[in-house]
């Protein structure tokens, strides 16, 4: 497959201590293997020093745009934001927090050859117990309520083409069941996926936000909402 150039979001809330580190080895894999593209960098309405910290970032190297929330919308909503924004043919979304490697994009791009949704499973989760409880019962719901049954299916690397984005983005998904919304459109409109065996790499800074009980409330509701309309 001919390179392309890529498109890779980068949703971030309250990432002050991890963001910066993230963008540069981002812009670095980039430079090492002459990709061409550009780092969308969604921040959802942060209140610690992040805004600051994109500012700089996106002053020193042209391929860092800013897509900013004012207020904290959920982590869907800055992913579907970021891929909004995209401007090249093939998109893809990273988690900010440096529990993913940026090469290990390397190992996803090359099954865009045969299919036009590519989805990372971590080889072994590098998060704490509860949260990764917290996985199998997501995925437990999701079959019992949707009959759909993917492994690891918030694994939070992702690459497809441009070309579908408007097929499978979600509107009701805006924090834990985003790509769960994302795969029952696939499913829906029989678009083929893949999914391949990353790493996953234990977080050394900040403090992650997807087990709040405000976003498990929001579950239940973006649940009933899934239920509802899809």
């Amino acid at each position: 497959m001919a390179a392309e150039s890529l498109s890779l979001v980068l949703p971030c809330y309250n990432e002050e201590e991890t963001i910066a580190d993230t963008v540069h080895m981002v812009l670095g894999w980039m430079n090492r293997t002459n990709k061409t593209g550009e780092v969308i960098i969604v921040n959802d309405g942060s209140k610690d020093g992040s805004a600051t910290i994109l500012e700089k970032l996106s002053k020193e190297d042209a391929r860092v745009h800013i897509v900013t929330h004012q207020v904290n919308q959920g982590y869907g909503i800055a992913v579907r934001s970021g891929c909004d924004a995209a401007q090249f043919p093939i998109l893809g979304f990273m988690d900010s927090d440096g529990q993913f490697k940026p090469e290990d994009i390397d190992i996803l791009l090359p099954h865009l050859a045969e299919v036009p949704f590519v989805s990372g499973r971590r080889t072994k989760r590098a998060d704490p117990i509860h949260r990764r409880i917290f996985g199998k019962i997501l995925a437990a719901m999701n079959f019992a309520f949707f009959g759909l049954y993917v492994r690891d299916i918030n694994c939070g690397m992702k690459i497809f083409r441009k070309e579908i984005w408007k097929t499978v983005r979600p509107t009701y998904g805006v924090e834990k069941l985003f790509n769960t919304e994302v795969f029952l459109r696939l499913k829906k409109n029989k678009i083929p996926w893949k999914q391949i065996f990353i790493g996953h790499y234990p977080r050394l800074l900040g403090n992650p936000t997807g087990g709040s009980a405000r976003v498990i409330v929001r579950m239940f509701k973006e649940l009933w909402n899934l239920r509802k309309n899809i």
